[in-house]
Formats: structure tokens, sequence, C-alpha cells
């Protein structure tokens, strides 16, 4: 339990990470944030699937590939579902807020707003991977999401400073938003350690929130401003190091 907690700290502690080098990186190239976001969709998808989904097969028995594909797709509906209701990240990311001093308050609220509801379930993601009882495991998931979070509390930073936000409040915003990742860790923990018989099904949910995020959000990201090629290699560069992270540690 105590590993548990400190590893959901952890992984929103990053955001604040992030946050902290936005500060002190105000300007921070495309560039940078596309190789970035490429290593962390990479390490997220080896994660993904090591972690999450061959796990959910394993425990599934009998029908572990029905549960487990339903499981994904439920996961990625539902984060389907979360689209509809606020605007994907990779199109509030971008020059319109960015780049131009005079963005709009309340669109810098609302991609806040959306970072924070996508921050759940990642954190649910890492929970789940605890609950299931593999530490390595789970070590890894949360390894991949906390290093997804280190540039996303980056490009809450500026965004607000140039709306006029002060530098305590956007600093509160950003740890807000790692909070929202510390409960939904705890939330999947919970779920699954109560109730072991939804355990295939919630890996394989986790799973599916995890690929529709790399999918949806963090690779339009990285392909957004002509960096394709670096972005693409930095997501190999990921996937392998989490590839031999697993098999190193059995």
């Amino acid at each position: 339990m105590d590993l548990v907690l400190l590893t959901a700290l952890g992984v929103g502690g990053a955001t604040l990470v992030g946050a902290i080098l936005g500060f002190i990186f105000k300007k921070i190239s495309h560039k940078f944030t596309d190789i970035t976001l490429g290593f962390a969709a990479g390490v997220m998808l080896a994660a993904a699937v090591l972690g999450l989904v061959l796990p959910s097969l394993e425990y599934g028995g009998k029908y572990g590939i029905i549960t487990t594909v339903v499981g994904i797709f439920v996961g990625a509906l539902c984060l389907n579902l979360v689209d509809k209701l606020v605007p994907h990240l990779h199109k509030l990311v971008g020059p319109d807020i960015e780049e131009h001093n005079n963005a709009n308050l309340s669109k810098v609220l609302l991609f806040v707003t959306a970072i924070a509801i996508h921050n759940l379930p990642e954190g649910i993601a890492a929970g789940v991977g605890f609950g299931a009882g593999d530490t390595s495991q789970a070590l890894l998931i949360a390894g991949g999401i906390a290093l997804q979070n280190i540039p996303e509390g980056m490009v809450i930073i500026a965004p607000m400073l140039a709306s006029g936000v002060s530098p305590k409040k956007t600093f509160a915003c950003a740890a807000a938003t790692g909070l929202i990742e510390v409960v939904g860790t705890m939330i999947g923990y919970f779920a699954v350690s109560v109730a072991q018989i939804i355990l295939p099904f919630s890996l394989a949910f986790a799973g599916g929130t995890m690929l529709y995020v790399i999918s949806d959000e963090m690779i339009p990201e990285t392909h957004a401003h002509g960096n394709e090629r670096g972005a693409t290699y930095a997501l190999l560069v990921g996937f392998c190091i989490m590839l031999i992270s697993d098999f190193l540690l059995g």
C-alpha cells in the first residue's frame, strides 16, 4: 500500500516537475516537446501492451481474448466520450495558445480542464497495474505515464502566464491536474484489489485508455510541427527501452 501511494504521488508529481521546467524555460521549442512526447508515447505503448493487455489475456482464462478485446474497446470508447465533452489536447496545445499573447483565458482554462480529465484514466491504469499484484509491471506502467506527464506539465505553464494568470495560480492549476492522477491511481488500485474478478477486464480497459491517448492525443501532437521523423524514432527508442526493461525484470 505504501508503495502504491508513493508511486501515485510520483506519477502526479511528474506533472509538477514539468510545470517547474515550464517556469524555467518559458519558451520551449516544438521540436523538444515533440521528441519528448514521442519518447513518452513509446514508453506508454510498451507499458500498455506488456503491462496491461498481455496480463489481461493471461488472467482471463478460457474467455480471456473476448474479455481483453471488449475491455480495450470499452476503455477507448470511454475516452472517446470524454473527447466529445472536452476538446482534443492536440487542438488546444498549439500556436493559437502558445504563440499569441492575447490568448483567451477561457480557452486556456478549458485546455487545463482537458488535461485534468484525461489524467484520471491514466491514473486508474497505474493503479490497476498494482491491483494485479505484479509490482514490476505496475512500476513500468507508472513510469511510462510519469514520463508523459512531464511535457504535459511543461505545456500548461506558458499559455496560462500569457493569459495573465498569476504564477501562483498557474502552479496551483498544474498541481491540481497532477492530483487528479493521484486520485485515479488509488481508485484503480482499490477497485481491483476489492474485486479481483474484474481484474482481466480492468487491465484491458486501462490498456484501451492508454492506447487511445497515444493514438488520438500524443502522436498527432508530435506530428503537428514537421518533426515526424524525430518523434517517430523517439517513440521507437522509448518502446525498446521499456521492452528491454521488461525483459531484464523478467
